[in-house]
């Protein structure tokens, strides 16, 4: 395991199937709070020698594709720094039902909303990929942000911007049908992984299975495939293994807004 001092900051760039990626977060909300993540990372507004003795203050952890990093229900014990890698926050139901709250990429602390550690984790975590977190346990964070006000900021910074991000994900479960969520889901990873083809269209370049559309916008995997079947059947889209190519941004677009699905 490296020593925190060797570690790279501002953390490399994650990769997606050999793609960069250039989001901070993946999130199922409006364009205008999706592209409000705050913009520096968590430590970067520190010295260099108030970075390395944050860094020796935590615990860094090496995770493989699929690890939990902390499970719904049980003890909060403080926050994750994302260095690397890319971490999938989702709630269970009682009946076992999933939905997917967020995919963070590096500079975001995962963990909240008790950043001390004082209750119990509302949602899961889990590594989608190798990835490399930080952890600082609840106490060593009420230290440091009293040594280091301008962390305190970037801890408030990131709950506000992760409170928006869920409010406004509520309110689209409530007001818009599933339908309209699939279509907003379609163009918003267009939005952030899309290549146009020049005619158009666009290439969605990035590997998100049936599953994970189904987790984010509350629906069954066969719900989502039948979906996107019938999109391909009005020439909207085309699924192959390496992607989904959208054929018609603006159906999708009048979809998403309540027309005619």
């Amino acid at each position: 395991m490296p020593s925190a001092s060797m570690a790279a900051w501002p953390p490399p760039v994650s990769r997606d199937a050999g793609h960069p990626l250039p989001v901070e977060a993946l999130l199922l909300s409006d364009g205008e709070t999706s592209n409000a993540a705050p913009a520096r990372f968590l430590l970067q507004d520190l010295s260099e020698p108030e970075r390395l003795y944050v860094e020796r203050r935590a615990t860094r952890r090496v995770l493989n594709k699929g690890a939990t990093l902390f499970n719904q229900g049980v003890q909060n014990n403080g926050i994750y720094l994302i260095e690397s890698g890319r971490v999938r926050v989702f709630y269970t139901s009682p009946a076992g039902r999933e939905v997917t709250l967020a995919y963070w990429y590096p500079g975001n602390f995962v963990g909240g909303p008790e950043v001390f550690g004082t209750g119990i984790h509302l949602w899961s975590g889990v590594a989608t990929c190798s990835s490399s977190v930080l952890h600082i346990n609840g106490q060593t964070l009420k230290d440091l942000i009293s040594q280091f006000p301008v962390l305190a900021i970037r801890i408030i910074e990131g709950l506000t911007f992760k409170g928006r991000c869920y409010s406004t994900m509520a309110q689209m479960l409530g007001t818009r049908s599933i339908t309209e969520r699939l279509a907003h889901l379609l163009l918003h990873l267009a939005d952030l992984y899309g290549i146009e083809n020049g005619d158009g269209s666009i290439t969605i370049d990035a590997n998100f299975t049936h599953a994970d559309m189904a987790h984010f916008v509350g629906a069954t995997r066969q719900w989502v495939t039948i979906s996107l079947r019938r999109f391909a059947q009005r020439n909207i889209l085309q699924t192959h293994r390496s992607g989904i190519l959208i054929r018609r941004p603006d159906l999708l677009a009048s979809i998403r807004d309540g027309g005619e699905a």
